[in-house]
């Protein structure tokens, strides 16, 4: 969807956000290519701050696409803000319940109309306790094995400068430096034709998880650990520079 094909809600959210965005941040952009202009395409950032949709949502709108995230399914029915997201062209997604199938058939339908749609493999906010990558869950994997869709990963770092996660702190002074770059499609071209078995969506997260992992390492420096897994401490590093 280019940007001349917004629609009117989609506009007054661009027009309200964007500007905020230009101010709070002192961006890094690169990869924007890997985003073609049209067609299908499942986006996969890593998470590491509540502010990282406005960022994604920001460079994916410069790489001129419109950036259609998952939200729980309950917001969708609320007054106003519902329709709101209805028209934005956001995805209600049902969580722990059987309806979850449809949720997969939203995303289906949104890729099938040409669309940009984000999620966040992790799930949550990193809990590494540097907000290296964690073991992901596997929807992004299933929706690439039902779809074909390329699987362009999205490495972010800066935006738990805006909002860190681990201390729940709001930054709010101007320019703060966010970097945000965008790898080619990642091959799954090994697992075309699948069955979705455990094995194989295991397979397939976590080599979009490793990918994400170096390409995070390449930004902040350092040597990244092995994918954190939930349940399980992790050890203290050093902070790594941006």
């Amino acid at each position: 969807m280019g940007r001349r094909r917004l629609g009117f809600w989609q506009w007054i959210a661009v027009v309200l956000v964007k500007p905020v965005m230009t101010v709070w941040t002192r961006r890094t952009w690169r990869g924007m290519e890997h985003l073609r202009h049209d067609g299908p395409v499942i986006i996969v950032p890593n998470h590491i701050s509540h502010a990282d949709p406005l960022v994604s949502a920001h460079f994916i709108y410069d790489a001129g696409r419109w950036p259609q995230f998952l939200g729980k399914a309950s917001l969708f029915r609320l007054p106003v803000i519902g329709p709101i997201l209805h028209w934005c062209k956001q995805i209600p997604v049902e969580r722990g319940s059987i309806d979850a199938v449809k949720s997969l058939d939203a995303l289906v339908k949104a890729l099938d109309d040409g669309g940009a749609v984000v999620i966040y493999p992790e799930g949550t906010t990193s809990r590494e306790p540097q907000l290296w990558p964690m073991k992901g869950k596997t929807g992004a994997a299933r929706l690439a094995l039902a779809t074909g869709a390329p699987v362009v990963p999205v490495a972010m770092w800066g935006p738990e400068r805006l909002f860190d996660p681990r201390r729940a702190r709001l930054n709010p002074r101007p320019r703060i430096p966010v970097t945000v770059v965008a790898g080619p499609p990642i091959d799954l071209s090994r697992w075309a034709g699948a069955a979705p078995t455990r094995q194989v969506l295991e397979e397939m997260t976590d080599v979009i998880m490793l990918r994400l992992r170096d390409m995070l390492a390449e930004i902040r420096g350092g040597t990244p650990p092995p994918l954190w897994q939930r349940g399980r401490s992790a050890p203290e590093r050093p902070e790594a520079t941006a």
